[in-house]
Formats: C-alpha cells, sequence, structure tokens
C-alpha cells in the first residue's frame, strides 16, 4: 500500500495558507521509499520538517515506509512516535498498483477537486529525521485497487491531530469517503 505518492510544489501557497507557515516542498510526481519529504509538525509551533520515507530497525530485513493504523498505537516501534511526534504529509495523491491481464497497471488516486491531501504520519527523530505513513482498511473504490490505503486527515481534525492523546485517535483513521477521490 501507498508505496509511491505525489507532491507539486503548485500547492505550496495552499499548504502555507492552511498551516499559516512557509510551506516548501519541491514537485517529486513519483516520491520513492528513503526519498527525501517535506512533512508538517506541531512544536512549539507549525513548522515544516524534511524526513526520509522509511525506518529501518535492526530487527528489520527492509525498509518499513507504513504503520497500520489500528494498532500504531500500542506496537513497541510506533508507540512513541504515535504520542510524541506525529506529521502530516501533504500531497497530491498516490499510486497502486493492480495486475490486469498478467500486467501491473499503475493507478492514480486524487482529491477529486485536485486539492492537496494531509497523510498522516509519524516521525523518528535521530541523525536523520525518519518518516512512516500511516494506512488504513480501504474504502470501496480503493478496495478494487488494494487491502490498505493512506490514512488522510481532513482540515477540520489538523488541531485534534496534533493535540489528542495518541489512545484517542481511532476515529481519524476511518478511509475517507470514495466520493472524495477519483482515480486514474
Amino acid at each position: 500500500m501507498c508505496g509511491r505518492f505525489s507532491v507539486k510544489s503548485s500547492m505550496n501557497r495552499v499548504v502555507s495558507d492552511l498551516f499559516n507557515l512557509s510551506f516548501d516542498a519541491a514537485t517529486n510526481l513519483d516520491l520513492c521509499p528513503s526519498q527525501t519529504v517535506a512533512t508538517i509538525v506541531q512544536q512549539e509551533k507549525l513548522q515544516q520538517i524534511n524526513a526520509s520515507w522509511g525506518i529501518k530497525p535492526a530487527w528489520s530485513k527492509k525498509l518499513i515506509i507504513n504503520a497500520q493504523s489500528e494498532t500504531a498505537t500500542i506496537k513497541p516501534t510506533f508507540r512513541q512516535a504515535m504520542q510524541h511526534q506525529r506529521c502530516l504529509v501533504p500531497c497530491n495523491g498516490w499510486y497502486e498498483w493492480r495486475t490486469e491481464s498478467g500486467k501491473k497497471i499503475k493507478y492514480f488516486f486524487e482529491h477529486f477537486d485536485q486539492k492537496p491531501l494531509y497523510m498522516a504520519g509519524i516521525l523518528f527523530l535521530h541523525e536523520n529525521t525518519e518518516l512512516v505513513t500511516l494506512t488504513t482498511k480501504p474504502n470501496d473504490i480503493c478496495a478494487e485497487y488494494h487491502k490498505r490505503m493512506p490514512v488522510f486527515i481532513d482540515e477540520s481534525n489538523i488541531d485534534y491531530w496534533f493535540n489528542a492523546k495518541s489512545a484517542h485517535l481511532a476515529p481519524l483513521f476511518e478511509a475517507v469517503k470514495s466520493e472524495m477521490l477519483i482515480v486514474k
């Protein structure tokens, strides 16, 4: 799920205005794991922090880029970051692949009105800050392509996302409504 997503610098002004900060993300229409991602965090105030997408704990053989939202608040790998280092990843969409007639076909999901989407994530603050994005069970449209989809935080829930106790975040982990998305 969500091994690639898209960021357009044309959304920087919209994001800057919403969060009252100077957001600056470079265009990357095929952002891959291990690449740099512009995130928004709330420390003393809302600010941008760039992070590398994925963590590689000592016990893991591969890069971990996603965490299931349903268990991230209790799993030892993610629990502390869920409590103290939540972030949002502004993007304009993400990709999923589906096998059709023996070929993998790439599909792009975006807001029906081409507005920015705010993907939920958690940061791991080390020498190099790292990011893991959160996933949830898919809505009807996404279920046709994959068994998981990104968690997106609605603009009306941004303050709650940053300030609620992690144990109270479950209502935000529901999939966005299918009507909100289009697939290309």
